[in-house]
């Protein structure tokens, strides 16, 4: 490309030479860029279309996806995500503690030998490894009466 002018800025505190290059845009489009510039504050088109291009450079690379992100999306993600971690882990305690009932009842009515608990971990840490978590009070019982 051939350069026509040149003008020296500071960019972050580097010095930096910009370069004038033709663009050929459709009317529509520098109207379009004419009411976004205005929005984004901008003073000139060139401003504009440096900090969109810049924009869209970092938007195809795909790092640091958050600074391309408006702020107050990114802000309702983190909430929602921080809603349903803290729901979930209310609901885990729960679980938890219904669970740690269940089993003192258990421990209390019956009289399990050491060997057989061992034995039943084992085989209950399998069975939930290989369903994926998806245990039914119905396979429990099938298995306890002979089948599997």
């Amino acid at each position: 490309m051939k350069k026509n002018t040149q003008a020296l800025i500071d960019s972050d505190n580097t010095k930096e030479i910009k370069t004038r290059i033709p663009a050929w845009l459709y009317p529509s489009t520098l109207e379009v860029i004419d009411r976004a510039s205005e929005t984004a504050g901008c003073k000139s088109r060139s401003e504009y279309l440096e900090r969109a291009a810049l924009f869209y450079a970092g938007y195809i690379s795909g790092q640091d996806a958050l600074a391309y992100l408006p702020p107050a999306l990114a802000s309702v993600l983190h909430g929602t995500v921080q809603d349903t971690e803290n729901r979930i882990c209310r609901l885990l305690f729960k679980q938890s503690v219904e669970l740690d009932m269940l089993m003192n009842v258990l421990a209390a009515g019956m009289e399990i030998p050491e060997e057989q608990l061992r034995s039943l971990r084992e085989r209950c840490v399998q069975n939930v490894k290989r369903t994926s978590g998806s245990v039914t009070l119905d396979a429990a019982v099938r298995y306890q009466r002979g089948g599997d």
